[in-house]
């Protein structure tokens, strides 16, 4: 289901092999939250996305989970930016903003973290949204 959406938007996509079951739980643990629905069904299909332009439409688990830890771990990140507690990073556009789930409260919609600005703003309704507007043509900053 999540390679034909994707191949639709953009049928140069390239697929990284599906994770396992046990990885996407441990990645849930180390987490300490559940992975939204529509991502996990996704990475059991495909362990992450490569878009136009070899971006990293999404990402693969083991780079989510160490993305997420960062944010939200990492000191200077705290003087700099607002809390990263709240959201769960998936993907980004190759210039270092970054794409998630709003975790608190629990949605489908897709915001963009615009890093040289802090701002996070609504991109897309759900994944397959996300998939259809960042893989289609008219590049990396199709969000702006």
């Amino acid at each position: 289901m999540w390679r034909e959406a994707t191949l639709e938007a953009f049928p140069e996509a390239e697929f990284g092999s599906p994770v396992q079951v046990a990885a996407l739980a441990d990645a849930e643990q180390r987490l300490g939250r559940e992975v939204p629905a529509e991502l996990r069904e996704l990475l059991l299909e495909s362990n992450g996305i490569i878009g136009r332009s070899a971006v990293d439409t999404v990402w693969p688990v083991e780079q989510i989970v160490e993305q997420n830890l960062l944010f939200r771990s990492d000191g200077s990140f705290a003087e700099l930016y607002m809390p990263f507690e709240a959201l769960l990073f998936f993907g980004d556009n190759g210039g270092g903003d970054q794409f998630a789930f709003v975790q608190t409260p629990q949605r489908p919609d897709i915001f963009v973290w615009e890093h040289e600005t802090d701002s996070r703003r609504w991109v897309a309704r759900d994944l397959r949204d996300y998939l259809g507007r960042s893989l289609a043509e008219g590049g990396d900053d199709w969000y702006q």
